[in-house]
């Protein structure tokens, strides 16, 4: 594993395989793109929005709603996070769910949720609109990361939006001169964009520590 940043991966060499049966192995059947059609049809991430009381679920086809801050928690700790220390059924109000499919998740467009399910929900500070939480416990495949930035933020007005993410990782993951058996655990560490300009709440994540997956996205 590297310990530093700008690492040159090799790509795999192709030396030595056989033109013709690389060839043969790449023919696809009618069978097979039926297959392969079908499967993507079923990976494709549905997001189904409530944002008016009483109004029938449905996706984004009208005007971007206004968005000042958009938190976002992914992963099962994280969405644990929100339930206990910032959601209220009286203050906030349930107003999307996404729905998705894939090897390690299978959500459903239901707000029902128990708390071993997998699920997307969306909510609304009932005192300010514009501020909108995410609970994301499911896991997002790669191939469908591009597609949930897409069809969430796609309904959002990106001027003067706000967005933050919280996640968690193993301490074994952290990278650090230090031994993880002296570090404080949980422990808290941040990335910012240099368009963000408000004081950091905790010490910025150190190098080579990165962030995976659909926070990363």
């Amino acid at each position: 594993m590297a310990t530093f940043f700008g690492e040159v991966v090799v790509a795999p060499s192709r030396a030595g395989v056989d033109d013709e049966s690389a060839e043969e192995a790449c023919e696809e059947t009618p069978e097979d793109r039926e297959i392969r059609r079908e499967l993507e049809k079923k990976r494709e991430v549905d997001v189904l929005w409530t944002l008016k009381s009483g109004a029938p679920a449905g996706s984004c086809a009208g005007e971007p709603f206004a968005c000042s801050k958009f938190i976002v928690a992914i992963g099962r700790n994280a969405a644990a996070f929100l339930s206990s220390f910032i959601l209220d059924s009286v203050c906030w109000e349930v107003v999307g769910v996404v729905k998705l499919w894939n090897e390690w998740c299978r959500t459903s467009n239901t707000t029902n949720v128990l708390p071993t399910d997998s699920f997307c929900l969306f909510y609304r500070l009932i005192s300010d609109p514009t501020v909108l939480l995410c609970q994301c416990s499911c896991y997002v495949a790669e191939d469908q990361q591009f597609q949930w930035l897409e069809k969430v933020f796609g309904c959002m007005q990106k001027e003067g939006l706000q967005v933050t993410i919280l996640s968690t990782c193993p301490v074994a993951d952290y990278k650090t001169q230090e031994s993880t058996l002296t570090l404080t655990s949980p422990f808290l560490k941040a990335l910012k964009t240099k368009e963000f300009k408000e004081q950091v709440c905790c010490p910025l994540l150190e190098q080579p520590n990165i962030v995976r997956d659909l926070p990363a996205a």
